[in-house]
C-alpha cells in the first residue's frame, strides 16, 4: 500500500518536475537551433494550465523559483522570468475562481490574454532593462506557435490529470 502511495505522490510531483527540468535544460532554445523559426514557450503552457486545472500541484513559490532558475541558465536578470510566469498565474487564478467550467476554447481565449501581458512585460524588461535584443519577428514566432501548440499539449495533460491525478478541477 505504502509503494501505492509514493507512485502517486511522484505521478502527482510530475508537472513539477518537469517545469524544473524545462527552466534547467534550455529545450526552448535547442528547437530554435533544430527548425529556424519554431520557438515555443512550453513553460508557460504547463503552469497556465496546471494553475487553472489543480494549483495545489505547482504552487507559486515552486514556479517563482523556476523563473530565477530560467532567468540563470538563460543569462536573463534575475526576476524577469519569474514576473513573467507571475502574470500567467494571475489571468489563470483570476479565470479559475470567476468560472464555473472551463472549456478548451475558454482556456485558449485566456490564455492568449494572459501569453499577451506576460510577454509584454518580460520583453519591455528586457528591452528597457539589458543589453539583450530580440527582434519582432521572433516574438510573433514564440507567441503563434505558443499558442498553436496550446490545444494539443491542453488534451495531452487533460489525459494525464484524469489518467494519474484524478479529474477533478480546483
Amino acid at each position: 500500500m505504502a509503494k501505492y502511495s509514493v507512485i502517486r505522490k511522484i505521478y502527482h510531483a510530475g508537472p513539477l518536475i518537469l517545469l524544473y527540468y524545462l527552466c534547467i535544460s534550455e529545450v526552448d532554445t535547442n528547437f530554435e537551433k533544430i527548425f529556424e523559426i519554431f520557438t515555443l514557450n512550453f513553460q508557460i503552457i504547463l503552469i497556465y494550465f496546471w494553475v487553472l486545472k489543480r494549483p495545489e500541484i505547482m504552487a507559486n513559490g515552486h514556479i517563482f523559483l523556476a523563473g530565477l532558475i530560467n532567468d540563470v541558465v538563460m543569462g536573463f536578470p534575475l526576476g524577469i522570468s519569474s514576473l513573467s510566469y507571475l502574470i500567467i498565474i494571475f489571468v489563470g487564478t483570476y479565470v479559475r475562481n470567476k468560472s464555473v467550467n472551463t472549456t478548451i476554447a475558454s482556456d485558449w481565449f485566456t490564455f492568449f490574454i494572459a501569453m499577451i501581458f506576460s510577454n509584454l512585460l518580460f520583453f519591455t524588461f528586457l528591452n528597457n532593462f539589458t543589453e539583450i535584443s530580440i527582434s519582432m519577428t521572433k516574438i510573433g514566432y514564440n507567441m503563434f506557435f505558443t499558442l498553436f501548440m496550446f490545444p494539443i499539449f491542453w488534451f495531452i495533460f487533460n489525459l494525464y490529470r484524469i489518467t494519474f491525478i484524478g479529474a477533478k478541477d480546483a
